[in-house]
């Protein structure tokens, strides 16, 4: 690792986004500081599924999701929910989405989303190679399950897609996907292992990368508020902050659901929505033992095995953000379970963690600089693909502060695409 000697920089949030940047900008040798306006121990990136998905190259804005989410707007269980409001960024928002949500969108942006995980993919690999990071990765790919014709042919379709992307995907019959799960009987009519694909345990791959960063002069200035910024012609001078004022040559801003905000103390237009999503820890007995995680398709639910439990989580509530756990929610997700894996007997959970993916309007997340600064960068809005892009976005970042080239095509992130 080299020496500090470039400069300093400032990191808004210390979520998955903000510690790889961290990460990779200290091996690139800059002093690196990091606010964030809560503990650090509950964001984002901890409750999620753990999932690393290169399969998820179609953005959340594709064509079907529409004409779908409306009928599931109806329903409070389902999993696609916009909570009605008379907010304007919602509408906004809204009407982008429409604008995005359909095939040529998704075709335009398949191979740079494909490219930014799978390098994201390779990362992780070599993260967990180093001494002391052991955070349960698993790369032995994510089942997709489905219960019905028309989702098995979707899906199909979607898999032949995924290959000619150049992509490992299995397509199996119904006898051929529960070979995979000798353990766990499933009530499936097929399903569809997407090898690419891995999982971790986040809370722990949280834990090891901040002490990481700790034990290499990373300063993290918890309960940090920003509050806003100053500037001095085409630079940010200066991060205004509860806890005072920050100086830095260059400052990302990695906010997770907070980049909306944060980026209108910027001036900057940065559509996003925050997407509801609620998980929960169940207790496997010893011979329920999963050996692949997998996404219930028709419930949009995720089940992953982690920390010798499994995780439930789904449901992706769009609206202003707020601390209601919508119980109608959770139920959706504890009633699907059995309808996939009759043999699990999951109760309503006791313990319910909620939290916000950054959604934005066409699906893809922003990343690399704005041009309304000269030393501002955004890395975020991944939707449901926050955890699995950490580390390209910190390469990424890398890469832009050190005017190298970045390992993928990132152009299509622009942050300055709404403006």
């Amino acid at each position: 690792m080299s020496t500090h000697n470039k400069g300093k920089v400032a990191i808004i949030g210390a979520g998955i986004a903000g510690l790889s940047t961290a990460y990779y900008l200290i091996q690139d040798g800059w002093e690196v500081q990091i606010l964030e306006k809560g503990d650090g121990q509950d964001n984002c990136s901890y409750g999620n599924a753990g999932m690393i998905v290169p399969s998820h190259f179609t953005p959340l804005a594709a064509p079907g999701i529409v004409a779908q989410g409306v009928k599931w707007m109806l329903n409070s269980k389902s999993p696609f929910y916009v909570r009605p409001s008379l907010n304007f960024s919602l509408i906004d928002w809204g009407l982008k989405f429409l604008k995005h949500a359909n095939e040529k969108h998704v075709n335009r942006n398949a191979a740079a989303i494909r490219d930014l995980n799978l390098a994201s993919s390779r990362s992780y690999d070599e993260l967990a190679q180093q001494e002391g990071f052991d955070f349960e990765l698993r790369q032995n790919g994510i089942m997709m399950l489905y219960k019905s014709s028309h989702v098995a042919h979707e899906e199909i379709e979607l898999a032949e897609k995924a290959q000619n992307l150049g992509l490992d995907v299995e397509v199996f019959d119904q006898a051929g996907i529960q070979a995979l799960e000798p353990n766990l009987r499933m009530d499936t009519i097929g399903g569809i292992l997407y090898k690419c694909d891995g999982i971790l345990y986040p809370p722990k791959l949280m834990k090891i990368l901040t002490d990481y960063l700790l034990a290499h002069g990373v300063k993290f200035n918890y309960q940090t508020a920003v509050s806003g910024f100053k500037f001095s012609g085409k630079k940010v001078s200066e991060i205004v902050t509860s806890k005072g004022t920050f100086h830095a040559d260059e400052i990302v801003v990695t906010g997770g659901a907070s980049l909306p905000e944060l980026a209108s103390k910027l001036q900057l237009k940065l559509p996003l929505m925050p997407g509801k999503g609620y998980s929960f820890m169940h207790n496997t007995t010893g011979n329920n033992q999963m050996v692949h995680a997998a996404l219930l398709l028709e419930a949009r639910v995720a089940v992953t095995p982690m920390n010798n439990q499994i995780r439930f989580s789904g449901t992706m509530e769009l609206g202003p953000a707020n601390d209601k756990i919508y119980s109608n929610r959770v139920k959706g997700i504890v009633e699907s379970i059995p309808k996939y894996f009759p043999d699990l007997q999951v109760d309503y959970p006791k313990d319910i963690w909620f939290g916000y993916r950054p959604c934005s309007p066409d699906g893809l997340p922003y990343l690399g600089r704005t041009s309304k600064y000269s030393n501002v960068s955004i890395a975020g809005a991944g939707g449901m693909m926050g955890l699995s892009l950490g580390p390209a976005y910190g390469k990424a970042i890398m890469a832009l502060l050190s005017n190298k080239a970045t390992e993928t095509d990132i152009t299509g992130f622009n942050p300055d695409r709404f403006q």
